[in-house]
């Protein structure tokens, strides 16, 4: 009996020491995420510098501004968070412009706005090899 107790209480110990490890196997789902956030982000704003140029429906580039802004929210990353901040600004600025209707102006911000993303994924590539 008392061998049969020592069996199952060291499988049970041994049970939960693979339950408790089992995170530290998992994939990392935060950087995925944040790459995600990142790629779509820089998408939308290509697209948004892209229907400007076409001459677009100002209603088009400010939903392709807002759907940016929206994905920017996710990209988080310590060492860029300020930059983040500015380049929000510069979308905001830019979809307001683009509602007042200042394309050229609109423009060059959604252009300010693209390279400060850009050189944020940069950062965020360089330190999550």
């Amino acid at each position: 009996m008392k061998q049969l107790k020592k069996t199952v209480l060291s499988m049970a110990m041994a049970a939960t020491m693979v339950l408790a490890s089992s995170p530290i196997f998992a994939e990392a789902t935060g950087e995925a995420s944040v790459k995600a956030a990142a790629e779509g982000t820089i998408a939308k704003i290509e697209e948004a510098v892209g229907l400007a140029e076409k001459g677009a429906d100002k209603k088009d580039i400010v939903k392709a501004i807002n759907d940016a802004r929206q994905l920017q929210k996710e990209f988080r990353y310590e060492l860029t968070e300020r930059q983040r901040q500015k380049s929000n600004d510069k979308l905001r600025i830019a979809r307001d412009t683009f509602e007042e209707g200042d394309k050229t102006a609109a423009e060059a911000k959604l252009r300010e706005a693209l390279t400060g993303y850009k050189e944020m994924k940069e950062t965020y590539d360089a330190n999550h090899k």
